[in-house]
Formats: structure tokens, C-alpha cells, sequence
């Protein structure tokens, strides 16, 4: 078996907890055939599918009870149901809806004006091909799932219906596994496989794989009991793999990335326990208690006269106790119900350590005081919330970036090297308020420290909307020159009649 490189070695400990790696040499892997690739690449998405799936229910809350007996799991059956305090699913919200990418530029300007203005519209394509492929809606999807299971991908390719909008898909890593080359930590293979369902029974028919390469692409299908067979292969010859993945807190020796929940999921199981419990607690002792005395257990019987559980005497909301030789009599009582606040100040707790973790502000678990918070005190609680953000946005930037890359690749059929100065543009993740905003660019742009074009990107408008700005401040322009003033200087007053006297004349 080859060693396995770049993507180290790896000792699953739950997905509640980052993979643990060894690094390892990959000289091994520098010569492997497609069908080599594919082989070890399955094995090793075979390996960690059950944790990624694990962290998938977790964001779900379809996770199980944890820090319960399994004994009195089995006792209590169906009477039992489990309530979930999705904070997985709050964690990785919080953040998600932070990151919108709003476009492309380039970051260092060419020498002359055609040569800025030809960025320009180079920018202005890449956003073209951008919504082309529904990545505002995509690029959400991805951001979650790499929040959520350590790592998102993007494959990029030719379109033969529109050979000048080339294809961008957003990945799971539920399909999709990559190795890295340990010296450069670049892509040096990627491989997708996914089941076709007949869409009449719903039955899985075929399983297909991908495999990405540098110089090419090649398409497997797997027959019972043939295994797998090359169905297509498109020799490229692109240099790079054209998968890029979008990491979660990539680390130098773990460059798979860490879950957003590995910290939050111990902590998530605890509170479920504690919120189930209080429901159980709700049912059978925040309400007055009754209990007998003087019954056997062969009292306790169903319809049918047949013995009934433990748990189901405890559902009757009755304590019982054997009869006695003194005294064969009967007695019924009543204890006083009993208090919840300890769950309370349990899960009030637990909210605080999570918050702590995740850099959440307090209100967003739910965590208040009597003297409400002022608005600066709600912005000062945001900032590594916010901080947070821009770390993912400069990570995923450079993924975007070089999605950018391969889509202009795919595109023109040459590398463009002034690509290499492509940055993503990221909406504000401390969301001011646009007041605030406008009235902090209007002063820059009155001091004469930022041009009014530049204002437009700080205020957050759109390519499409700085397009139409300027083709109106153009069609403007071209009215002033034709002696009509009001076109920069806003409307004329309105004139009276000339029938009636002027005030003051």
C-alpha cells in the first residue's frame, strides 16, 4: 500500500475533535496511475465519512442523547423524548452570516489607464460568471458545510454550451476528499464519488467517481462485480488540479481544517442531557406528588391484567409501597412539588462557556441582565465574533481567488498573470449601520482622502450598481455640456408667471 502524503496520517477520536496527524513522506505518491488514485483516495473518504456524518447530524440536531445510561435508556423507551439545544447550529449561523462575498478587483494597478480599465472589466466578468453559477446562493452553502465538516470544495470547468461562462460547483466533503503535495501543501489529487438514484423507486443504481489530476480528468463508473471501469478521460494538461477547498482553521501539519464545533459539541450533548432531564423532572416533580400506601407490586397491572413496568408505575404519577403485617390498611397521599431553578442556573452556565468558545455575544445565546446593554456595549461584545469573520474571509479569499484563476484558465486557454493580483471583495462583517457608514465616507471624501469611485466600494454597492452610477454621472455630464445645468446642479427652482409681480420687485 503507498504511503499516504500531504494529507498526513489521521487517529480518529470523535467528531467532536480534530484530526491528529502525523506527517509523513509522499515521494510514494508522486507516480500513482488514476486508477492508483482512486483506490486510496475512496479508502481514505471511507475512513472519514463517519465522523464528517457525525458533525452533519450535530448541525442538524439529529445528534443522540449522550451522558445517559444506555440501561436506562432501554428501561425508559419510548417514553422518553429528547430535547436538543441546537448551539451547533447557532455557532456556525453566527458566523456564516457574516461572509458574503460582493466581487473581485484587482489589488495592485497596471501603469496606464487602459490597462486599469481593462482590470475593471475583467473584474466585472468574474462576477458575471460568478452569478452565472449561482454562487451567491452556492458560496453560503459551502462556507456551512466547511464551517460545519472542516472543509468545502469548488471544481471548476469547461462549459461546452457557453465556452465563455465556464462551469463552477460548490462540493461537499461527503463526496469530495483531496491529497496535498507536503511541500507546497497544493492540490495534487482530488476525487468525487456520488450515487445515481432511480427516480422511480428511489433505489441507488450506480456509483460514479472522478478523479482530478494536473494534466487530466477521468471519469470511473462502478458495476457489480466488475468494479470500477474508466467511462470518459479529458487530458487537459492545466498544471493544477482544478479543485480548490474552502479549510476551516487549516493548521501546517492538518491542512484538512478543524470542525467550528469541535469545541461546542461536549458542551452541546451536556445541555441536551440537562434540558431533557428537567423536562422529566417537569413531569414527575414540578407537580404536586401523590402517593399509596398499602398496595403490592401485583397491584400494579394493565387492562389486561398483566404486570407493568417500573417506568410505566412512575408514568401513573403514583409511589407505592407493600403492605405491612401491623397494618393491611390504606393510605394516600401527597408531597409538595419541586423546583427547577438548578437546570436553569445549569444550562445558564453552559450557555456562558459556549459563548466563551465561540466568541458569541451573550444575547445571542439568550444571556441578559436587568440594566439593558447600550448600543456600544453590543458593538464591543461582537468584536471576535467579528474578528472571527475577517479570519475566514482572508482564508477564503485566496480559495476564491484562485477559483478566479481556473475560471479565466478554462475561459481564455492561457494562464493570466495578472490574475496573481486578484482580491475578493467581503461585505462589512461588523455590519454598521449604513447611516454610520455614509456619514464616516462622506467625511473621507470632504478631507480628500478617498475618491468618490472608492467611496462606492467602502458604502458596499455592487458591480452592477457602480456601473449604473457611473453611467449616470456620465449621461449627466453629457447634459451639462449641452447647457442644461440642472443635470449637476439638481433641479431650477420653480419660476412664476410672468402675468404676476415678483416679491420684493
Amino acid at each position: 500500500m503507498p504511503v499516504l502524503g500531504g494529507q498526513a496520517r489521521r487517529h480518529h477520536r470523535g467528531p467532536q475533535q480534530a484530526e491528529e496527524v502525523e506527517p509523513d513522506g509522499g515521494d510514494a505518491l508522486m507516480n500513482l496511475s488514476p486508477d492508483d488514485w482512486l483506490t486510496l483516495l475512496t479508502r481514505r473518504h471511507t475512513q472519514l465519512l463517519p465522523d464528517l456524518q457525525a458533525l452533519d447530524r450535530y448541525y442538524e440536531g439529529l445528534q443522540p442523547l449522550s451522558y445517559m445510561h444506555p440501561q436506562l435508556v432501554t428501561e425508559i423507551g419510548d417514553q422518553l423524548r429528547q430535547v436538543v439545544i441546537n448551539w451547533p447550529r447557532l455557532v456556525v449561523d453566527s458566523l456564516e452570516e457574516r461572509l458574503d462575498v460582493e466581487g473581485f478587483r484587482f489589488a495592485v494597478p497596471d501603469s496606464t489607464a487602459a490597462e486599469d480599465e481593462a482590470d475593471e472589466a475583467t473584474a466585472d466578468e468574474l462576477w458575471r460568471i460568478w452569478q452565472a453559477n449561482n454562487l451567491d446562493e452556492g458560496s453560503q452553502q459551502a462556507h456551512v458545510d466547511a464551517l460545519v465538516m472542516r472543509r468545502s470544495f469548488m471544481i471548476v470547468g469547461s462549459n461546452p454550451g457557453d465556452p465563455s461562462t465556464p462551469l463552477i460547483t460548490v462540493e461537499s466533503p461527503l463526496q469530495v476528499e483531496v491529497d496535498y503535495e507536503p511541500a507546497t501543501r497544493a492540490v495534487r489529487a482530488a476525487m468525487k464519488r456520488w450515487y445515481e438514484v432511480d427516480p422511480v423507486t428511489g433505489a441507488i443504481r450506480d456509483e460514479k467517481a472522478t478523479i482530478y489530476l494536473p494534466d487530466r480528468t477521468v471519469h470511473y463508473a462502478k458495476t457489480v462485480p466488475n468494479g470500477w471501469s474508466v467511462q470518459s478521460e479529458d487530458v487537459h494538461e492545466l498544471g493544477v488540479v482544478p479543485v480548490v477547498p474552502l479549510v476551516n482553521r487549516g493548521r501546517l501539519l492538518n491542512p484538512g481544517g478543524v470542525s467550528e464545533l469541535a469545541d461546542v459539541i461536549p458542551l452541546s450533548d451536556a445541555a441536551c442531557k440537562v434540558a431533557t432531564d428537567m423536562m422529566i423532572a417537569a413531569e414527575y416533580h414540578a407537580m404536586p406528588r401523590r402517593y399509596a400506601l398499602g398496595f403490592d407490586q401485583e397491584d400494579f397491572v394493565d387492562a389486561d391484567g398483566k404486570p407493568v413496568s417500573a417506568w410505566t408505575q412512575l408514568a401513573g404519577r403514583i409511589w407505592a409501597t407493600a403492605k405491612n403485617k401491623r397494618d393491611d390498611g390504606v393510605e394516600v397521599g401527597q408531597f409538595p412539588e419541586a423546583a427547577l431553578d438548578n437546570f436553569h442556573s445549569t444550562l445558564n452556565q453552559l450557555a456562558r462557556t459556549v459563548a466563551a468558545l465561540a466568541g458569541l455575544p451573550p444575547h445571542f445565546m439568550g444571556l441578559s441582565t436587568d440594566n439593558p446593554p447600550s448600543a456600544d456595549a453590543i458593538r464591543s461584545s461582537e468584536i471576535r465574533l467579528v474578528k472571527r469573520a475577517e479570519r475566514r474571509q482572508r482564508a477564503w479569499g485566496g480559495s476564491y481567488e484562485q477559483v478566479m484563476r481556473l475560471v479565466l484558465r478554462f475561459r481564455d486557454g492561457a494562464w493570466d498573470p495578472r490574475a496573481r493580483s486578484l482580491e475578493t471583495r467581503w461585505r462589512d462583517p461588523a455590519v454598521p449601520t449604513f447611516a454610520q457608514k455614509a456619514d464616516a465616507t462622506v467625511k473621507l471624501v470632504a478631507a480628500g482622502i478617498l475618491p468618490v469611485e472608492m467611496s462606492w466600494d467602502v458604502l458596499g454597492f455592487t458591480a452592477v450598481q457602480q456601473e449604473r452610477m457611473k453611467a449616470m454621472q456620465a449621461s449627466a455630464l453629457d447634459r451639462a455640456m449641452e447647457g442644461d445645468l440642472a443635470a449637476l446642479l439638481g433641479p431650477k427652482p420653480p419660476q412664476p408667471p410672468a402675468s404676476e409681480p415678483v416679491p420684493g420687485g
